[in-house]
């Protein structure tokens, strides 16, 4: 996972909405009246929601007929867990070994990929 997918990804998944929305979609497809019922937002803040969640790649929105079915996607998932664990040895050793650059350093060049928050809908 490269990362801006990784950005993308914990962006997405920064916000308790997306977060709610994508753990109703592990029960299965839905669509976006069903995925507003819960919350006293409007259809359209739904639908941005979904469009964070679609370019982030943890969903993928279908057409049947008039209906746009929106589906959960597990790999980007799956690939930031992974991340997530691979760096879980280095936060314990405090980032600083011998011959290797400082995590900070490394995460440098990511930190501008989210300059604004329109990035986060791409």
């Amino acid at each position: 996972m490269d990362d801006r997918e990784l950005d993308l990804a914990f962006a997405a998944l920064a916000d308790p909405t997306r977060r709610a929305i994508l753990t109703r979609l592990t029960r299965g497809q839905a669509t976006v009246n069903v995925l507003a019922e819960p919350f006293e937002i409007s259809l359209q803040s739904i639908s941005r929601h979904l469009k964070v969640l679609e370019g982030a790649g943890l969903i993928t929105r279908g057409r049947n007929a008039q209906f746009r079915p929106c589906a959960f996607r597990e790999e980007p998932l799956e690939r930031a867990v992974r991340w997530i664990e691979q760096s879980r040895e280095t936060w314990r050793q405090g980032g600083d070994r011998p011959g290797q650059p400082k995590a900070w350093e490394d995460a440098a060049p990511a930190a501008s990929a989210f300059a604004t928050r329109a990035d986060w809908a791409r």
